[in-house]
């Protein structure tokens, strides 16, 4: 699988976000505490130092890139992760993406202004959306798409699979990119954001099971 480029933009990211956490530490006083964790409710619930919370994305883009850059040479079934090349480049992109927008946030007071308490809700729904969208055209592997041992085991199944997880995945994105737009309580937020998280995790798994007792009773 060709990487390279998802190299280059991993360094240039990394060095980006430092030069920002650089420039935005000189402008804050010091003390100053900033967010580094969201909860559901898509408020901050995690606060450090400034110096931590500014440079914790660039040392996590650095850390998601080198395992990224990894996994290739460690995936036994290289010919099926290189029919996963579109999901594994817009996860490794989606990362670096949402590393981006948590120093954006992170930084913002620094300079002056403040990005919605929501808008890493927004981000995480937007990434869904886009791996959903490539999920079908993964096949096969240990470390890429959902990996039920029924899906791993059998083409049919995993294609079956990553086409219904697929579809679930985009819709809770837009789920969670509508439930941070719209105005309600934090509590209300937070179970439309777990109930929406726990159908696109619990579904496609249960999906594979019934697909593959199914085709077994059938076979």
């Amino acid at each position: 699988m060709r990487y390279r480029n998802l190299i280059i933009a991993s360094a240039v990211t990394a060095a980006g976000l430092a030069i920002v956490a650089a420039v935005a530490l000189g402008r804050l006083p010091a003390g100053t505490k900033l967010p580094t964790h969201w909860g559901a409710d898509g408020l901050p619930d995690g606060f450090a130092n400034a110096g931590t919370a500014l440079f914790m994305p660039v040392a996590l883009s650095v850390v998601v890139s080198l395992v990224m850059a990894a996994l290739p040479s460690l995936e036994p079934m290289q010919h099926k992760l290189e029919q996963s090349a579109p999901l594994f480049r817009t996860a490794w992109g989606g990362m670096l993406g949402i590393l981006i927008l948590v120093e954006a946030m992170v930084a913002a007071p620094a300079f002056g202004f403040a990005l919605p308490a929501t808008t890493m809700l927004v981000g995480i729904g937007v990434l869904f959306v886009a791996l959903g969208n490539v999920l079908p055209k993964s096949r096969p592997g240990f470390f890429v798409g959902i990996r039920t041992p029924w899906a791993i085991m059998d083409a049919d199944n995993w294609i079956a699979t990553h086409r219904y997880g697929g579809r679930i995945m985009m819709g809770a994105g837009f789920g969670l990119v509508l439930v941070a737009l719209l105005p309600m309580q934090g509590e209300t937020r937070t179970s439309f954001v777990t109930a929406l998280l726990l159908v696109m995790v619990t579904t496609p798994i249960l999906y594979s099971f019934f697909y593959w007792r199914r085709t077994h009773r059938a076979g």
